[in-house]
């Protein structure tokens, strides 16, 4: 079996680049590759795309809207179509809605204050790539850092969502002023998930918790498995 082979994204503004890679090589293990946003192409056989947390473009225009942009996003946006798991955290998740891998948009935060903390979630769908190592219902603590997190979308979408057990992750109490508290969603297909906080800080105790280890795990036991 060939190693797992990943790749993370890096925008102008990037900031969480350093840290999902260094959580991909120890929680995955195999190459990672750092990819430019202006490469017009990904590597070959990658297993696993993150696009990571930061300000990309300084959030010129709408968080992630220029990002979404880039050249590399119609390769990511292609290698989603043919069903390569993408993680998008934080700005990433910014940049799914905004290339339309994910529905949805993220706003100013109620309050307009930036947001940063651990925040208890609660796993809405134990059943996805990303969370088949959690428990339904199961509370874990992850560390937010945002301004713009407060998810929206229409009630017809959010009911769909909802129906479909797209919500991956919910909010325990309300952080920024998210629609029904959403935290992750999925995508129709399963494979892509954007969510605000962040689990690559939260891989190793030194961290102070583990609770994001299992997401990456699961991505991991799915590439053995399938």
């Amino acid at each position: 079996m060939s190693a797992f082979r990943s790749a993370v994204i890096t925008f102008p503004g990037s900031n969480c680049d350093r840290d999902m890679a260094v959580a991909l090589e120890q929680v995955c293990g195999g190459e990672v590759f750092r990819v430019w946003h202006g490469d017009a192409a990904l590597p070959d056989r990658l297993d696993f795309i993150a696009l990571p947390g930061g300000f990309s473009y300084g959030d010129y225009l709408r968080s992630g809207a220029m990002a979404a942009r880039s050249p590399v996003m119609q390769a990511v946006i292609a290698a989603a179509g043919r069903g390569v798991p993408v993680l998008g955290v934080c700005n990433g998740f910014q940049v799914l809605t905004e290339s339309g891998l994910l529905p949805g948009a993220l706003m100013r935060n109620a309050g307009i204050r930036f947001v940063c903390r651990e925040v208890a979630l609660t796993v809405e769908n134990s059943q996805s790539l990303f969370t088949a190592g959690y428990s339904q219902g199961q509370t874990i603590t992850i560390p937010v850092a945002h301004h713009d997190g407060n998810y929206f979308a229409d009630d017809v979408t959010l009911d769909r969502l909802e129906g479909e057990g797209r919500v991956a992750f919910r909010y325990a109490e309300p952080v920024n002023g998210s629609a029904r508290d959403i935290a992750g969603v999925l995508n129709g297909a399963g494979n892509v998930l954007g969510m605000m906080p962040h689990p690559e800080r939260m891989i190793e105790d030194a961290q102070g918790g583990t609770d994001g280890r299992a997401l990456f795990e699961s991505v991991v036991k799915g590439f053995v498995g399938a």
